[in-house]
């Protein structure tokens, strides 16, 4: 009896376990698998890699202000809510992107002028939409990595333009090469 007590004991303590992790709520993927894979493959080209970013957060951008046209409701705050956090989840693994190449000094002036013109339609988009309980702090947090994301871009092309012009014969390259 003791043994069947001590089964049933774990039996019950993996259900309770159990049902937490269930319930977790899963972690979403701002990319489709194929943009992952466009992703991936531009990984060996920064300017490639930047505007593929910039294009796929132009796509999210342009999602976020056709749901603002929508009626009222609660499904739309869901959805404004999910497309915000994907957003901002894009935005911050671009600037990450941007720190890797900028430490790299690879010249993606050219990818950076484009994503510093978007970033500053992004930023019209997030601040036009009003502020609604069921989204409120996803578009908060959506307009604060932007602004970063802004300001990152701006700065780096600033650096970079200044680099390579002290460094012309370096202009073009993906990654500095040790001399």
């Amino acid at each position: 009896m003791n043994a069947l007590m001590r089964c049933t004991a774990a039996i019950f303590l993996c259900l309770f376990l159990a049902v937490p992790l269930h319930a977790q709520k899963q972690k979403r993927e701002p990319l489709t698998e194929d943009q992952i894979e466009k992703i991936a493959e531009a990984g060996i080209d920064p300017n490639a890699r930047v505007a593929l970013y910039t294009q796929y957060l132009n796509e999210h951008a342009d999602a976020i202000k056709a749901l603002t046209n929508r009626k009222v409701s609660d499904a739309r705050a869901s959805r404004l809510n999910d497309a915000l956090e994907d957003f901002t989840a894009l935005m911050d693994e671009l600037g990450d992107n941007l720190d890797l190449f900028s430490d790299r000094k690879a010249d993606i002036r050219k990818s950076l002028q484009k994503l510093t013109e978007d970033t500053t339609r992004w930023q019209g988009i997030l601040r036009a939409l009003a502020g609604e309980p069921g989204f409120n702090l996803a578009r908060k947090e959506a307009i604060e990595s932007g602004e970063d994301l802004s300001g990152q871009a701006k700065r780096l092309l600033q650096e970079q333009t200044d680099y390579f012009k002290q460094h012309p014969d370096e202009a073009g390259q993906d990654r500095a090469e040790p001399k």
